[in-house]
């Protein structure tokens, strides 16, 4: 088990200095809600527990259920997650779970309180993920993305001070329910294992805007998740209880760049062992049934992961140590689109918001099994998927002119670096085609496709991205140089900047340097 010393060293007038200058440079990236967003957010959370108390007592009466007692059932919504920890950014989803006494199934749930909800006037893209592990129900309300989950009580009602954080109290929900509440319970013990909140949530806004920069922050893509650095910040934060937002920042570049990855990060309070086995990177939940929180993480993307956390080090080192550089460096673009020669484009489209948000939604879940379809091939050395989804501003919902109907279309984007004798070929098209099948299968499967829903896989050259992106945010994504500098950093394209003017339907060349590829879209249900 790997050995740690507790600083408690207070901070100095440069330590407060250096954070007053790191919350400036935070605030230059409007990633903070003002105050009417963050009423917002509470009135959202305010109507969805009010509903879904209301659909308990009338899917108990609808019974017979004696309205008397069903109007006792209780029932709430609570959150967790980024939103209950305060660390959230204006662009964030709510995590939260809905628990429901014992007369309330989990097919209940996601039968017609999921119905209910997509009757809703504030739901858009409203859809179950019943094959994650905790399974949820996604949806837009009223602008703000939300993820839910269920739990069911064991008890007759839900009492008012039940406590539903209590690990003891676990054998009062049903078995699947039990995993469910395991993400409560872990945001509620990381609250109570900080030593001093506002400074973890300083220091975590931070080191999540890092991340989300240099393209290392999404679970669903193979990266580390959310859960997985508020633990490592949490750790940092309780081996530096007295310390500034800004060494802590350090501090944590400082103490996981040199981590052995063999050994499982844990909360200091935690002195058991537990089984790293084939896991490439463990962070383990501060509860008692413990849990790693990494779970896909490939030994490429680990190799990322590593060397940003170096970089980290290097720049805090000349930030807090020699005064050489400005936080904003810190934040720098990490070059994704100067990195690579090929790129995979995937590009997503359908006819409205709605549907769009369902249909993206499906694509990025599967995202993940497309890098591992191509990390199969041989002729691969590398795949890297940007986390970002980027928005086509020529396609809109709202039609034309002409009476056609335009589509609403998002990007993704995949670096790739072959390994393969010169002036060889790489066919990619196997590789597409099982990547589309895969979309098709999920979707039929979940009921989702519709034939407005079009899905295509692209090869491009890095010449070639200039077809998709805006010549304004390729230079930024392209050029760390652009970013450094907080009152000097270029102005960031407008939403309508962030693409090109038009995507060109450009079939992949087939030269002896270039990698064929596919490019169909997934059948139509109806031709199935």
């Amino acid at each position: 088990m790997a050995e740690f010393v507790i600083s408690l060293a207070e901070p100095t007038p440069e330590d407060l200095q250096s954070t007053s200058e790191l919350e400036k440079v935070l605030e230059s990236y409007n990633v903070l809600e003002d105050l009417s967003e963050w009423e917002h957010r509470k009135e959202i959370l305010a109507k969805l527990n009010t509903l879904f108390r209301q659909w308990v007592r009338d899917k108990s009466i609808a019974r017979n259920m004696p309205e008397a007692v069903a109007d006792k059932l209780g029932g709430t919504i609570y959150p967790f997650g980024s939103y209950r920890l305060g660390a959230y950014d204006k662009n964030a989803d709510i995590d939260a779970i809905c628990v429901a006494p014992r007369n309330v199934e989990r097919a209940d749930y996601f039968g017609s309180f999921f119905e209910l909800l997509k009757r809703q006037p504030e739901v858009l893209g409203c859809r179950t993920v019943k094959s994650a592990v905790v399974p949820i129900i996604k949806m837009k309300f009223d602008g703000i993305e939300i993820d839910l989950s269920f739990a069911q009580l064991k008890l007759a009602k839900v009492p008012d001070n039940f406590d539903f954080f209590d690990e003891t109290q676990l054998d009062k929900y049903d078995f699947d329910s039990q995993h469910s509440v395991r993400g409560v319970q872990v945001t509620e013990q990381i609250l109570r294992l900080v030593p001093n909140i506002d400074t973890f949530r300083l220091t975590l806004r931070v080191i999540k805007l890092w991340a989300k920069r240099r393209g290392i922050y999404s679970h669903i893509l193979g990266y580390l998740s959310g859960v997985s650095w508020t633990l490592l910040v949490a750790r940092t934060c309780q081996l530096h209880p007295n310390a500034t937002a800004a060494t802590l920042v350090h501090n944590f570049f400082l103490e996981f760049s040199g981590w052995d990855w063999s050994q499982a990060v844990k909360q200091i309070t935690d002195n058991k062992n537990f089984f790293v086995g084939d896991y490439l990177m463990t962070i383990v939940t501060p509860i008692e049934r413990r849990a790693n929180t990494v779970r896909f993480v490939s030994h490429s993307i680990r190799q990322m992961i590593i060397d940003e956390l170096h970089r980290g080090k290097e720049v805090t080192d000349e930030i807090m140590l020699t005064k050489a550089a400005g936080w904003d460096k810190l934040f720098a673009a990490p070059g994704f689109f100067s990195k690579y020669r090929h790129y995979i484009v995937l590009l997503a489209s359908s006819n409205n918001e709605n549907d769009h948000l369902r249909w993206c939604g499906l694509v990025e879940f599967k995202i993940g099994t497309s890098i591992a379809i191509l990390g199969r091939n041989p002729q691969i050395a590398l795949t890297h998927v940007n986390p970002k989804r980027f928005e086509h501003p020529e396609h809109t919902s709202k039609g034309r002119s002409d009476g056609k109907v335009k589509q609403l279309c998002s990007l993704w984007f995949i670096g790739l670096e072959f390994d393969k004798p010169e002036g060889s070929n790489v066919d990619l098209t196997k590789d597409s085609d099982d990547f589309l099948d895969n979309i098709r299968v999920n979707a039929v499967h979940s009921k989702l496709l519709k034939n407005s829903m079009k899905i295509e896989v692209r090869h491009v050259e890095q010449e070639q991205l200039s077809e998709y992106l805006h010549p304004n945010l390729l230079m930024r994504e392209s050029s760390p140089d652009v970013n450094s500098g907080a009152t000097t950093r270029k102005r960031l394209p407008s939403d309508d900047e962030q693409t090109a003017p038009a995507v060109q339907s450009k079939k992949a060349r087939t030269d002896s340097e270039t990698p064929t590829t596919s490019s169909k879209s997934p059948p139509d249900p109806d031709n199935n």
